[in-house]
């Protein structure tokens, strides 16, 4: 379902059942799984690539470079972002082109909650299930299940697949409520 004002564009490749919502451009180059929602007014730029049952709410950015796998979560007014050293001119004053930046990678694996407003900063990489709070900076690898907030984001927990947070007992990370056992990296 494509809303008759997004923009999809000739050479974006969406799979089955892809929802595209009012004003939201998705550029050619751009890979949409099955199952994923795009909601308002947000941007998809060329050379991204967007899992299976992904969750894209209003307003978000999600820049070239970019490669979010299944089941991600992005809230409202989310930003990917995707150069570490962002300018519209040389040093010289002209103009910068398309042919003189560098496009930094970003991933966001499988599960990962990205909170609204949050930014995420070109390089970064967010591990499966990390819970990323609302309007959180991040500008490095966030460990899967972590959960990270703030400014600087800056790690506060650990997240279950389900989302809630981890508690340590005897028998490592557990989740109190589904109650899964979760493995999590040393430190």
């Amino acid at each position: 379902m494509i809303h008759e004002t997004a923009i999809v564009e000739d050479g974006a490749d969406l799979g089955d059942k892809v929802h595209v919502w009012a004003f939201t451009q998705v550029r050619s180059g751009a890979t949409v799984g099955e199952g994923t929602t795009i909601g308002s007014h947000s941007y998809i730029d060329t050379d991204v690539t967007i899992g299976a049952r992904c969750k894209i709410q209003t307003g978000v950015r999600i820049f070239r470079g970019a490669t979010l796998a299944g089941g991600v979560f992005v809230g409202p007014g989310c930003i990917i972002n995707n150069d570490l050293r962002p300018r519209a001119v040389n040093a010289d004053g002209s103009m910068k082109g398309a042919d003189n930046w560098t496009v930094t990678d970003t991933h966001i694996d499988t599960g990962a909650s990205l909170g609204s407003g949050s930014i995420i900063l070109a390089g970064a990489h967010i591990g499966a299930f990390a819970l990323i709070g609302a309007g959180a900076t991040v500008t490095r690898v966030v460990a899967a299940h972590a959960i990270v907030v703030g400014g600087s984001a800056r790690q506060t927990g650990w997240a279950c697949h389900c989302g809630e947070r981890l508690q340590e007992d005897d028998e490592g990370w557990r989740c109190l409520v589904c109650h899964k056992t979760v493995p999590i990296p040393s430190q």
